[in-house]
Parts: C-alpha cells; structure tokens; sequence
C-alpha cells in the first residue's frame, strides 16, 4: 500500500509540475537559485566547500541545486528532481506512523501526504522544505524502527539521515541530543543506539562546522541566520530597524555575533514575561491560516489572478489545514502515552517553541505537518467507534483546541479586514544573494 501511494504522490507532483502556470522564481527562491546555480557552478567555486562563501544558510539545499542543474541543464529538471523527493516523504511518514502507532494509521498517514496541497506545491518550487522533510522524516522513520528492533546500525542511519536534515535547515541540529536520550532510555543496549545515533548526527555535521571554522576562522555549527532571527524576533524594532543594524556591521562573523548579542540581550530585557508575550506575538504568525501558495499568488508570481479563482485556491488550500487540525485534537485525546507517540509530540512541542523563541511564520510549520498527519490518522482510524475519555485527556484536547483557535483567529480577522489573499508577509531574514 505504501508503494502504490507513494507512485500516487509523485503523479500528483509530476502532474502540478506540468499543469502550474507559468512562474519564476521570486522572493527567496531566488537566493536559492542564485546560490546554487550562478555560484557553485562558477569557475571559481566549482562546488569546492572552502571557495564557496556560504555561511548564512545551510549549504545542503544549494547544493541540492547546483548538483542537479549540472547534471541535467535546466531548472525545471531541478524541480522535476525535486517532485520525486517530495514523493519519498509519503513512505517516510507511512513507516513512522506505523512505528508509532499502528499499520493503518500509518497507511492514512501517508495518504494525507501524498495529496496534502501545500506539500504538493512546495516540490516543484525553490524552498529548501521539501528536501528538507524527506531528509527529517526518513530519520525519524528510522529512529523508531531502531528503537523498536533495538538496532544499533539503524540507529546510526537514523542519525546520517538527521544530520543531512541538519545541513538543510539548523532548526533541528538542537533536537539531536533530546532525541539521543529518548532513544538511550530503552533497554537493552539503550547505550549504545542512543550513542550511535547522536554520534552518526554529529559526525554529518562536524565537515561542514570544520569548513566553517577553516573559512571564516570562528566556531559556526551549520550557519549564521539563527542569531539574526533571534534578533528580529525579539528586538522592539521594525525590520527594517533590525537590517539597517545588521548591515552596518562589517563582517559574516561579526554581523552573526552582533545580532546574537542584540537578540540575548533583548530577551533579558522583556524578563520576566518575555515567554508569555512571544506566546501572544507568535503563536498566531506560526498556526496562522495562511499559507506559501497563497503568497505567491499575492506576490503577483502567477501574473493577475482573478479574485473568484484566488478565493477557489485559498479554499483549497487552507480547508484541508483546517480540518486537519480538527482531526489532530480528536486524534491527540486518544494518543497513547507510549515512547514513539510521545516522542513525536516532544518534537511538535520543541519546534513549535524555536519559532516562539524566533518568529512565526507559515512556512516554518511544514516540518510538523507529519506529527499533525499521524495524529489525525489517529483519530480517523478510529472513526465513530466510541471512546471513553478520561478528564485529563479531556482536557488536553479541549485546551489544544483552545490555543489553535486563540492561534488562527488573528489570520481570519485579518481576512475579513483585507480581502487579499493571506496575512501581511513576514518572510525569513535573507541576505539578498551572493556578493
């Protein structure tokens, strides 16, 4: 079953491919593009790690890029490539679904995934997401398995394939260590698939933090955008305040170490309630009924859309969150508190709290989506057979329904202030190009 899904999925990705208006790449896409096309291409680079000047991002995407376009020529075989990885995401979710909770609720995972819009949309565009999720999911797929066969080589996969993940998109480098210990904490031979995860992670990461030190003469485990976001996140400026102090260090090192500091000391500065107000601030940026498809669309990538067809699409690409979520809360009263599930919603937690401690945004809650599937194929599977409920699970659900609907309810107002499509724009901070 999990075959024929997954050729499902890459149909309907080869499909969008070759049906979607035409476009270009805009906005960050082209930071992407340009990084890994113009650059890592050049005589001058020519994919070398210590002439590549890289060190805001993370260097797996462009490398993704340039490798892809130098062997096949063009950008729409780059996206073509990009289809087919998005389309391993679907086994990728199915197999962790099943590890965590059962065959079917796996299986209905991964059928989500294979069709869920906004997935489908991010893998014919230039977002490091999609590589990103295949990368993250395949290694939570293979942590559960080796935490359910006690193996320690699958262990050590699991780890290579996080580390990769971590070298498309650092958010995660910080979960390694938690997830080291949950996997230590089973016996027998806890020790040594615990160690053999975290030092399989780390040793993926550890030539690219050389490179950076052999570069740029400073410790930088993956990349430098963190500390600006933590800068722009936290600081009481605007963002154009938070960039023109940026940009007016001179030196990578040096702007990377001014906005970690500024970013700290403007957290001190909100102590003691700086947490309760960046639950207020970004909870709503991170759940918001908003979405990258609808921004391009915005953004005039697709040209003029006529208001009746950009009302279809925003039906169609937001219902189906809505109603995942919905199924989400029913799913998470009935979650068992085993190790795998637990394991997952630790993970939703933590990633969800980087971007409270950050900013929110849209796009930033792709690498969650999976725990939200399964959660959801939980509650499908399940279907109206009736469930006795304790009260703290009653609880639980009715105060996760409580924050997702404080979450959305902001986007919506802001829907019903302004009839354009999405909420004001609140991208990532990213350097414009290569110098």
């Amino acid at each position: 079953m999990l075959l024929l899904l997954t050729a499902a999925g890459l149909l309907v990705r080869v499909a969008f491919l070759l049906i979607e208006p035409a476009t270009a790449p805009v906005a960050d896409e082209t930071v992407w593009t340009t990084w890994g096309v113009q650059v890592l291409t050049s005589p001058e680079v020519s994919f070398s790690p210590l002439r590549f000047r890289l060190i805001f991002h993370p260097p797996l995407y462009p490398y993704f890029i340039g490798a892809s376009y130098a062997l096949f020529g063009s950008l729409q075989a780059v996206k073509a490539l990009q289809a087919v990885v998005g389309a391993l995401l679907v086994p990728a979710v199915g197999g962790a679904g099943r590890w965590a909770l059962g065959p079917r609720e796996g299986q209905i995972a991964a059928a989500v995934t294979a069709f869920y819009p906004e997935l489908v949309w991010f893998s014919v565009h230039f977002w490091a997401e999609t590589l990103f999720l295949t990368l993250l999911w395949w290694g939570f797929e293979r942590l559960l398995a080796a935490d359910a066969k006690g193996s320690v080589p699958t262990a050590a996969l699991a780890g290579l394939l996080w580390g990769l993940a971590t070298l498309t998109r650092e958010t995660v480098l910080y979960f390694v260590p938690l997830a080291a210990l949950w996997l230590a904490l089973k016996r027998p031979r806890a020790f040594s698939r615990g160690g053999a995860f975290l030092a399989a992670a780390l040793l993926t990461v550890a030539p690219w933090t050389w490179r950076n030190w052999v570069v740029y003469d400073a410790f930088v485990p993956v990349s430098t955008a963190g500390a600006l976001n933590l800068f722009q996140g936290n600081a009481p400026l605007s963002r154009q305040e938070v960039y023109d102090q940026y940009w007016a260090v001179h030196g990578r090192i040096e702007k990377y170490r001014f906005a970690r500091e500024k970013g700290l000391q403007a957290i001190w500065a909100r102590q003691p309630t700086w947490i309760l107000e960046k639950l207020k601030e970004e909870m709503p940026n991170f759940w918001e009924a908003d979405s990258q498809p609808l921004i391009h669309v915005k953004r005039g990538a697709y040209g003029d859309v006529r208001p009746a067809v950009a009302a279809a699409l925003a039906v169609f690409v937001l219902l189906p969150y809505l109603a995942l979520l919905a199924f989400f809360v029913a799913g998470l009263a009935r979650l068992p508190l085993e190790r795998a599930p637990l394991l997952l919603v630790g993970f939703l937690v933590y990633y969800n709290l980087i971007h409270v401690a950050t900013h929110g945004y849209a796009r930033y809650r792709l690498p969650v989506l999976p725990v939200l599937f399964v959660g959801a194929a939980l509650a499908w599977a399940a279907g109206r057979s009736p469930a006795v409920l304790s009260k703290p699970r009653k609880a639980v659900a009715a105060g996760a329904a409580l924050v997702l609907v404080l979450s959305l309810i902001p986007s919506f107002r802001l829907w019903a202030a302004d009839r354009a499509l999405g909420a004001p724009e609140r991208e990532a901070p990213e350097e414009p190009g290569p110098p």
